[in-house]
């Protein structure tokens, strides 16, 4: 609008309308202001600042020149008849005027060509644009470890498959320090079921006892191994198949006592080998046959599956290498709902030295389906130790002698 000197004034702002007109409502009734474009703003606010120069040239052109310019023509046109004196007077000021609205006009068109300085503007909002921006991603870190620790608890409250360990075991010096050893392992893992079976005629009261102290849960089963097929005193431990008719005696107690819905997973487990503890955390979710190197075994350090791309495509062994499955018994677990699903699946005793596992494995899996732990098979979780024979030579002396160690000491 005009003002009363000719010069154009900004019309009043409403800045109450503004905010309400930049306001939004959100989807749940929460008023929030419409999102800011830094750049557009940036664009309109340099526009503005043309517009507003322009127009105050505009203003003191009009001011300076317009006005004299009406003074000169209503002199002329006879509307007044100044005298001498006004018209010096007139003609000083139409110069003044004539020189300050030139000065005026290339001020403005100086202004023109500048750029806007609207830098610490935009900086004070691009840091507070930034503040936002880290504290979303400070939210979403926090959204990530919460979720997080919700996946960890709800799989610690699920409950864990069931590892089922069958170990065959027979009568002899180191019997019961080893049957100790492995249960002091076995201790240490979550919802383990321990079946031992003896080979005897009979349950023993040393396996019994320990097993009813040894606060793991178990079954206690025995077989006694036909006698064509025990190892004599003299006879080398490979040259019969050993603990046969005791894994056997263990598959068969499973698919009396569980169900085909139940997930769990099989493990025949020796008692004079060395286990570790994350070895029963690799085979715990077995889908179907699981596999991983054994050490100390084979006449080699270690012997293993090759895996290429997540797949077994062979083994590493040198003792029979054409062996549909070269691999040792401490070297797989089976999947309970794979063993149940296939009844008649189970170890030969007739078969030829070497394979024992592949008698099983055959009617269970091929190579293909194998599925490979320990980091691919890089890692040896298990080792096929054995434990030296004693030396009683002195005992026999003793007990030639009538004075031999007490026989009611348990060892």
């Amino acid at each position: 609008m005009v003002g009363e000197f000719g010069v154009t004034r900004r019309a009043p702002v409403d800045y109450r309308q503004r905010k309400q007109n930049n306001a939004k409502v959100g989807e749940f009734g929460v008023t929030r202001r419409a999102p800011v474009d830094y750049r557009q703003r940036k664009q309109n606010n340099a526009k503005t600042w043309v517009i507003n120069r322009f127009q105050d040239a505009t203003a003191l052109t009009l001011g300076v020149i317009v006005l004299p310019v009406l003074h000169v023509v209503s002199w002329c046109c006879g509307v007044t008849r100044p005298n001498l004196n006004m018209k010096i007077k007139l003609k000083n000021v139409f110069v003044m005027y004539f020189l300050v609205s030139i000065i005026g006009l290339l001020y403005a068109l100086m202004q023109l060509g500048q750029p806007c300085d609207c830098s610490p503007y935009l900086k004070s909002r691009g840091d507070l644009l930034q503040g936002k921006e880290r504290k979303i991603s400070q939210l979403q870190n926090e959204v990530r470890r919460l979720q997080a620790r919700v996946q960890q608890e709800e799989a610690e409250t699920r409950p864990l498959p069931t590892i089922y360990i069958i170990t065959p075991t027979f009568a002899r010096l180191v019997q019961k320090a080893e049957l100790i050893r492995l249960s002091q392992t076995l201790l240490h893992v979550k919802n383990l079921h321990w079946i031992v079976v003896e080979d005897a005629a009979a349950k023993t009261p040393l396996v019994s006892d320990l097993l009813a102290h040894g606060g793991i849960k178990y079954t206690h089963l025995q077989v006694e191994t036909p006698k064509d097929f025990k190892l004599k005193e003299s006879d080398p431990n490979w040259l019969k198949p050993r603990g046969v008719e005791q894994r056997n005696l263990g598959l068969q107690w499973l698919r009396e006592n569980r169900e085909l819905s139940e997930e769990g997973v099989v493990y025949f487990a020796d008692d004079d080998n060395t286990y570790s503890l994350k070895l029963f955390d690799e085979m715990r979710h077995t889908k179907r046959v699981s596999v991983w190197p054994v050490g100390l075994v084979g006449g080699l350090r270690f012997e293993r599956p090759l895996v290429e791309n997540g797949k077994v495509t062979g083994f590493y062994t040198a003792w029979k290498p054409n062996r549909p499955f070269p691999m040792d018994m401490a070297g797989f677990a089976i999947s309970l709902q794979l063993l149940l699903a296939n009844r008649e699946a189970k170890f030969d005793l007739h078969v030829e030295r070497g394979y024992l596992e592949s008698s099983l494995l055959q009617s269970l899996v091929s190579m293909e389906e194998l599925e490979p732990k320990a980091e691919n098979c890089s890692k040896v979780l298990v080792w096929h130790t054995r434990t030296e024979k004693p030396k009683m030579k002195q005992e026999d002396v003793l007990q030639k002698q009538g004075i031999g160690s007490d026989p009611g000491v348990e060892v």
